[in-house]
């Protein structure tokens, strides 16, 4: 009885595994066929394998220049985020004072804010800093790096607010006996401790800033400056829609994340389970 039951569990997951696919096996399927053959049938095999549609979709999405353009707001924005939050964190702890628990409660209460409510007034924010103080906030990568900056800090500080309480004192008590300063304690001794913790807030943003359309599509007017979600909006016209092209180009476009998540999935469990039990 024990053993049926446990055929039917493993038969449900795999059913459940399977039906979770399913959107990628349409979307790599119909990547491979004529727009004649899509129409047909969604769910059919091709007839010709080939990669000229994958071809033609590079050249559309220029799509090198799209990831060269993901790749440098993704790093520098997650760089950015992991030395304030994790510095920004480690003093709320240490001082632990009235200031500090207000400081992290407006940080936490942002998080509850949908980006939508607050959209508008944040271009209208930005093209005035623009337009008043020569600094240009729309349409560059900086200001959209800023911004991501901005939106990613208050989770990124929640999550080392927490464990940079399980890091004991007496090893920074005993770094500035030896002479360390307080900029040499953080990056010698605690920045180290923070890497379960910094892996999971990397995993995380590269997924939300590499997949994000909405706020690049705020931003970012110039084609030049365009992400790879940005890019693949070429195959959605007002009026049709080329959808074998444009399933080449979302297949393009999650390549670097499955590859991304295959070579940090062992970090994944161990940072999040790592803070839990901290």
């Amino acid at each position: 009885m024990k053993k049926g039951w446990k055929i039917a569990l493993n038969s449900a997951l795999l059913a459940f595994c399977l039906l979770y696919l399913f959107p990628i096996y349409i979307i790599v399927v119909n990547s491979f066929k004529n727009r004649a053959e899509l129409y047909e049938s969604i769910l059919a095999l091709p007839s010709k394998w080939g990669f000229e549609y994958y071809q033609t979709a590079l050249e559309k999405m220029d799509f090198l220049n799209a990831l060269k353009n993901s790749l440098v707001i993704t790093v520098a924005s997650i760089g950015l985020i992991v030395l304030f939050s994790s510095m920004t964190a480690w003093m709320l702890v240490r001082s632990a004072n009235r200031l500090s628990n207000a400081i992290f409660m407006v940080l936490v209460a942002t998080m509850l804010i949908p980006f939508q409510t607050i959209m508008m007034p944040l271009m209208q924010e930005m093209s005035w800093i623009k337009n008043s103080l020569g600094i240009p906030m729309v349409n560059t990568h900086g200001g959209l790096i800023f911004m991501y900056v901005g939106f990613g800090a208050s989770m990124a500080v929640f999550l080392y607010h927490g464990f940079v309480k399980t890091v004991p004192r007496s090893l920074e008590e005993s770094a500035t006996i030896d002479g360390c300063t307080t900029f040499g304690v953080f990056w010698r001794i605690v920045f180290p401790i923070l890497k379960p913790v910094t892996v999971t807030v990397i995993i995380l943003d590269v997924i939300w800033i590499w997949n994000d359309y909405l706020l690049p599509s705020l931003t970012l007017a110039s084609k030049a400056n365009r992400t790879i979600p940005l890019s693949t909006a070429a195959f959605f016209g007002q009026f049709t829609i080329q959808w074998n092209l444009a399933m080449a180009g979302l297949t393009l476009t999650i390549i670097p994340v499955i590859a991304f998540y295959l070579a940090a999935q062992k970090h994944i469990i161990k940072g999040v389970a790592a803070g839990a039990v901290k």
